[in-house]
């Protein structure tokens, strides 16, 4: 089972456009996948104690534990993936080891692109993933409201898909 996460909190937004396209390229390839959407999910904060004991913690972490791979689809504010990502990597941590990870971000503009590094590197480093370093960024003008537009764009999610069917 592959794991798209989506961490934008707004309601059908364009991320988790993103991720559904991404859903059914794994479908496409005859891979099973599962769309995590955390806009629907009630997780705590991190706060280092009894965060951890909270079910839908407990439960998330085992979902991505047996997980095959993660795709983070993530919005980008401030140069940076949104709280919501570095939150969900904070509380389920342990259930990351050794994954093969990929990401899918959704900007305002071109000038975010290295925004995933930072967070890249802590998952490589603490957890020893393996990231695909075929990043999908996506701007704004790639899409007519939440609705893909640009096919350069599927296409780069698609070998984004079929570099982690060939990872993991």
């Amino acid at each position: 089972m592959h794991l798209i996460i989506s961490t934008s909190l707004r309601p059908d937004c364009r991320t988790l456009s993103l991720a559904k396209k991404a859903y059914t390229l794994f479908s496409e390839n005859n891979a099973q996948a599962e769309i995590i959407n955390l806009e629907t999910m009630n997780l705590p904060f991190c706060d280092g104690g009894d965060c951890y004991k909270d079910q839908a913690v407990i439960d998330l972490t085992n979902k991505i534990k047996v997980a095959n791979s993660l795709i983070i689809a993530s919005p980008v504010y401030n140069y940076y993936l949104n709280a919501v990502a570095k939150n969900l990597l904070e509380l389920t941590g342990s259930g990351w080891n050794d994954k093969v990870v990929g990401f899918i971000c959704n900007a305002g503009g071109d000038k975010s692109f290295m925004s995933v590094m930072p967070f890249a590197n802590s998952i490589m480093l603490d957890y020893r993933c393996k990231v695909i370093p075929k990043f999908v960024y996506a701007t704004g003008d790639m899409f007519e409201g939440k609705e893909v537009i640009e096919s350069n764009l599927t296409e780069r999610i698609n070998e984004l898909v079929k570099s982690i069917l060939s990872q993991s």
